[in-house]
């Protein structure tokens, strides 16, 4: 990142600005009618952002320095800036492959959404994680826009952009010298930095630096839950709500770096010529990628994740028991009910099977050693109307998208009674609605209240906004006290081994125990393996 120079519209910041702590501190209706503008102050120069609908809002805020000059380090401090940065849009996403990419290693960004600046008021402040994996997305996506919460609950909403896939998690440490010695954990050394930006602005916006609730769904919650088990997390955030995303074990030092051998032998680099790494350009450190992976469990690309470097990432995050560390941390941990129809539902043969075609699809697609012929006799036992097509789904959800959370859950009941269990059956009643039913991220855009927008997928009629405040509401609820409950739902009872209590949230919302109890004691039956562990 380079140092801005005098700006021309400096001298139009500087006028606005000293009318922005006004604005901020007007009723809403009368900050609507003022100029949308308004400017912040952070620690490396000020940010010029809008208000839109009451809110401000700045975009694309550095936390951190380009990281093209630190690659599988540290990323250093942003460096400072003159005059009023514009944060009108989002910074670029982090490097790869896919919708997103190719992205800039100059991708360490924030964005903040806050009622008011500077007014004392000691808000609740969320920030969410994206999913992706540890390979793709950003903090960008509209389903993440904070507006709604923030009108909703008064609260402060961040999220974010971090190092990614072989940038961020390529283990180098027993290939190299001290320089690569993070490199494996290297995209949640950003999260932390994030953080701890937060932290050091919570004032600035208005927000509670000792109230942060991290939450995020798919890989967003599997970063959060290495957090949990990172020691220099400690202290950056109070409360965790994770959706559809667990990271039960991370990858072992040995893994990891068979991955690194296999990465750096399709780019042609010696393992003692590890210093090219920093010069090769980001395209082809992208291209790479594309070799296979050694696991026998999926045919897919070479898997990047959090490894157990003993030192910035000690221990397994969730195993053989809960982390110490956030023993008290207060935690919801969500699923759909029909996670697998997200990426499973794009082939149309899966929605016809047979009885006949269904164990060689099993075979491939749960992710468990376990004989289809014993899965497919339980689950015509348990739920005698499914047709092949049913099974299919159920069992792969059950078998390699909901096993995380089982295991999450019951470890975290081991340690105290401050643990939260969700499950969505809810669905638009569309005809969309009823194929892909609770499919994998439906959640994101209820909880966000971003159902008017269309790639939400959930409709924006009453059904679906009723469905939206009870999710965005528990999640308010959470972030102020620390309990998801509220007035607009039922009672919801944290989880504990001897009823597994798990609100159902569908219409109408209901606690249940051990909801799905047959499936999970028959795939309890193999051990649980984490993607990238092996």
């Amino acid at each position: 990142m380079t140092t801005a120079p005098f700006d021309p519209r400096r001298r139009h910041w500087l006028r606005v600005g000293a009318a922005t702590a006004a604005i901020a501190a007007l009723p809403l209706g009368l900050a609507r009618a003022q100029p949308r503008t308004t400017v912040a102050r952070t620690r490396s120069g000020q940010i010029g952002g809008q208000i839109e609908d009451g809110v401000h809002v700045f975009r694309g805020v550095p936390y951190g320095a380009d990281t093209a000059a630190r690659r599988w380090q540290p990323a250093l401090r942003e460096t400072r800036w003159r005059g009023v940065r514009d944060a009108h849009a989002y910074g670029p996403s982090a490097p790869q492959r896919g919708g997103e990419g190719p992205g800039s290693e100059d991708c360490l960004r924030v964005n903040v959404w806050t009622p008011a600046l500077r007014d004392g008021a000691r808000r609740p402040i969320l920030v969410y994680i994206h999913g992706g994996g540890f390979t793709t997305g950003s903090g960008s996506d509209p389903l993440y826009d904070g507006g709604a919460l923030c009108r909703h609950g008064d609260v402060v909403v961040v999220t974010l952009n971090h190092r990614l896939n072989a940038f961020g998690y390529l283990h180098l440490r027993d290939l190299g010298d001290a320089s690569f010695a993070h490199a494996g954990n290297v995209g949640q050394l950003d999260l932390i930095q994030a953080l701890e930006w937060v932290h050091a602005h919570a004032d600035e916006f208005g927000g509670d630096a000792g109230n942060v609730t991290v939450f995020g769904q798919s890989g967003g919650g599997a970063k959060i839950a290495t957090l949990m088990a990172m020691p220099a997390a400690r202290g950056l955030f109070h409360r965790a709500w994770t959706m559809s995303g667990q990271q039960v074990t991370a990858a072992g030092p040995r893994a990891a770096t068979q991955r690194a051998e296999l990465f750096l032998g399709e780019l042609g680099v010696a393992p003692g010529e590890l210093e090219r790494l920093r010069t090769l350009p980001m395209q082809a450190l992208l291209d790479a990628q594309r070799v296979r992976d050694p696991s026998r469990v999926e045919n897919s690309a070479l898997y990047f994740g959090p490894v157990v470097d003993t030192v910035t990432l000690p221990r397994h995050p969730f195993w053989p028991e809960a982390p110490p560390q956030s023993a008290d941390i207060p935690m919801v941990i969500g699923n759909t009910r029909d996670e697998t129809r997200a990426f499973l539902g794009n082939d149309p043969d899966n929605f016809s099977l047979t009885w006949d075609a269904l164990p060689a699809k099993l075979r491939t697609q749960q992710f468990v050693d376990l004989d289809p012929a014993v899965v497919i006799a339980e689950y015509r036992r348990l739920y005698p109307g499914y047709s092949p097509s049913e099974v299919f789904f159920a069992a792969t959800t059950a078998g390699r998208s909901w096993r995380g959370a089982v295991e999450e859950l019951e470890v975290r009941a081991a340690q105290g009674r401050n643990t939260w269990a969700y499950q969505l059956d809810w669905h638009p009643r569309t005809e969309e609605g009823r194929r892909s039913r609770a499919f994998h991220t439906l959640d994101i855009p209820l909880v966000f209240d971003t159902v008017q927008l269309p790639s939400a997928r959930t409709g924006n009629d009453d059904d679906a906004r009723r469905m939206a405040a009870t999710m965005r509401d528990a999640l308010l609820a959470f972030a102020r006290s620390g309990d998801p409950s509220h007035a607009g739902m039922p009672a919801w009872a944290p989880y504990s081994m001897a009823a597994r209590e798990t609100m159902v949230f569908d219409t109408p919302s209901r606690l249940e125990h051990d909801p799905r109890g047959g499936e999970r004691r028959l795939y309890q039956q193999a051990p649980f393996l984490q993607r990238g562990t092996q």
